[in-house]
């Protein structure tokens, strides 16, 4: 009994400290709750009575019942939500206080300059010494933590840095160009040093635009190529250093785009035919510089999808760029060698899709990234055929290109190479029907023939395809494709037949000599002929369609079929009638109503259910019971 005594006090005097000290916690945090309540006094005449004792456990979950949100507490301190009124009174306000008062010292300093209170050294001076002060005193806020108002001040600061240089050189020539360029320079190195010694990609981008900013601010109108381009090249080399260690992958496209910049503002100006060499050489090693980035860069964590694939687009950009800058200064020389440059670049490029695998990317983004370097190899590919060999070749390569991607697209997955290859059929599309015009000498076995069946067989593929995926994206290209490629094959019998009534044409004038009356009937006679032939390779070619739509249970087929059939009996009815000779004219509906009649005899007959209760038809694949 003693025993069981002693333990029940120990336990009272456990809640007791327990209980003070989560008072004492709760004063400290402020809580407001109230007081705990004292433990009853420790009876010492006689033990309590076994009932009391059922109660005590209780008090201490009612005493720790404030524990959950006192642990929950920090939580919400840690990530506090932002609503609108708080970024526009912490950053938008902070960026316009800035700014005014920016424009409040400028307008003080442009009045003390206009009085010459204060002379040119000790303008630039002031400048420097500003600019100084201010990316030093943005430091203060950054340990306090308001990084984003730092980061603007030393915006601020790194620019007034960069105009007081620029003052002291192009304005007042108080230092030589020399000087200058040399003092830009370690404004650009300590903004790219405090940006890896923060891990703060604004400061490296605030460093690369003073960094390409520098050339336009030192510029004096000469032609410096070689300075130029060499220090372009040495900020190009940094940025992909740097981006190797910094997974900041849109330093890529500001370099890129500086790049650019620089070199096409320089090649409008100064560029000439004598320097090929240099400016050539130059332009490769900008393109070796971005097409090796993706090889090399780090994998972005938590990055927007835009800037996570932007190793890829640099790598389709800058292949497209780069040929077009050498096809613009070679073609000026020999047009041919472009055939040979674009095979060096397919080479290239199937290294690079070879060297992927090697690097450490993620399985994704070398599948993806090497099947892209395969397609720009085989598009340089073909466009080295169409500018070596004939111009109608140009659409054949289109049309190559479109079947490569859309191979490609279909193996990775990839609607981003698919619309690619939709865009490259297009093309070839409408340059085949609007802009190439073909001589051809012999009927259906010629370039034009087989340039249209180039073209039918990449549509039956872009079908074929779209055919097994089971989204109404894919259904809906997989439809257009199979009208596309009846339209095309439509149009290509139908110039055959114009070519061939065209040759008989051409042969009546020496057929007939002299003999106008003999020739003007003879023409006619083969114009009638021409358009009964139309007529009928259009019923043909609708009969077929209407068979393999009921063949192969195809409902846009069988409509096909029906619209042709259609365009064919308002031919017939509308001109037939009145052009044709009687004997055409006979023919030419006798063998349309037996067309009609076989096909009305079709569907009466319903062989494929399509009035009884089933009017679902199988899914393509499907096997159905007889």
């Amino acid at each position: 009994m003693d025993s069981s005594q002693n333990d029940l006090e120990a336990i009272r005097q456990l809640i007791a400290q327990l209980t003070q000290r989560v008072h004492r916690i709760e004063r400290q945090l402020q809580m407001e709750v109230q007081p705990p309540p004292q433990p009853s006094p420790v009876a010492s005449v006689a033990p309590p009575p076994p009932k009391p004792i059922a109660p005590v456990p209780e008090k201490p979950v009612a005493l720790y019942s404030p524990l959950p949100a006192i642990l929950s507490r920090p939580s919400a301190v840690v990530e506090p939500e932002v609503d609108l009124e708080s970024r526009i009174g912490s950053h938008w306000l902070n960026r316009i206080g800035i700014a005014a008062l920016l424009i409040g010292v400028s307008y003080f300093l442009k009045f003390a300059f206009e009085n010459n209170w204060i002379g040119p050294a000790g303008r630039v001076t002031i400048g420097l010494v500003a600019g100084i002060a201010i990316v030093l005193w943005s430091e203060r806020f950054r340990q306090h933590g308001y990084k984003a108002f730092a980061y603007s001040l030393k915006a601020v600061g790194i620019g007034t840095l960069y105009l007081s240089l620029w003052a002291a050189f192009q304005r007042y020539a108080l230092i030589p160009s020399s000087v200058a360029f040399v003092m830009m320079v370690a404004v650009t190195a300590s903004a790219a040093a405090m940006a890896l010694a923060q891990d703060a990609q604004i400061l490296a981008a605030f460093a690369l635009i003073g960094g390409f900013s520098t050339p336009l601010l030192l510029s004096t109108g000469e032609n410096r190529e070689i300075a130029l381009f060499t220090y372009v090249a040495i900020l190009d080399i940094a940025t992909l250093v740097l981006v190797t260690y910094r997974p900041w992958r849109r330093l890529l496209v500001m370099s890129y785009a500086g790049t650019l910049l620089l070199y096409f503002g320089w090649y409008a100006e100064f560029y000439s035919r004598n320097q090929l060499g240099v400016t050539l050489g130059f332009a490769t090693v900008f393109f070796a510089v971005f097409a090796i980035a993706p090889l090399i860069t780090l994998q972005p964590e938590n990055e927007a999808a835009f800037f996570a694939s932007v190793p890829a687009i640099l790598a389709f950009v800058n292949a497209g760029v780069y040929f077009l800058q050498a096809y613009v200064m070679i073609s000026e020389i020999e047009k041919t060698y472009m055939a040979w440059f674009a095979l060096g670049l397919a080479a290239l490029y199937i290294l690079l899709s070879r060297q992927v695998h090697a690097r450490n990317l993620s399985p994704g983004a070398a599948e993806i990234l090497h099947f892209l370097h395969l397609a720009v190899a085989i598009c340089f590919i073909t466009i080295a055929i169409p500018i070596r060999l004939d111009i109608h070749w140009i659409t054949m390569g289109w049309f190559v290109e479109a079947g490569v991607l859309l191979w490609i697209g279909n193996r990775v997955k990839s609607d981003f190479l698919s619309l690619f290859a939709l865009a490259a059929l297009a093309l070839g599309v409408f340059r085949l029907l609007a802009i190439d015009n073909f001589q051809t000498t012999q009927l259906i076995f010629n370039m034009r023939m087989a340039t249209y069946v180039v073209a039918i067989a990449v549509l039956g593929g872009v079908a074929w395809y779209a055919r097994n995926r089971e989204d109404e994206y894919g259904i809906d290209i997989g439809g257009a494709a199979q009208i596309a490629l009846n339209v095309l094959a439509l149009i290509a019998l139908s110039r055959e037949v114009a070519d061939f009534y065209f040759r008989q044409i051409a042969l009546l004038p020496r057929a007939l000599p002299g003999r106008w009356d003999a020739f003007y009937v003879r023409m006619h006679r083969v114009e009638i002929e021409r358009d009964f032939a139309y007529s009928a390779l259009w019923m043909a070619y609708g009969a077929m369609l209407m068979v393999l739509g009921f063949l192969r249970r195809s409902t846009l087929v069988r409509w096909q079929a029906l619209i042709l059939i259609a365009v064919t009996i308002c031919k017939v009815f509308a001109y037939d009638v009145s052009q044709l000779d009687k004997q055409f004219r006979i023919l030419s509906f006798v063998v349309l109503g037996v067309l009609l009649l076989a096909i009305s005899f079709v569907y009466q007959r319903d062989w494929l259910k399509l009035s009884g209760k089933n009017r679902e038809e199988p899914k393509p694949g499907t096997v159905t019971g007889s």
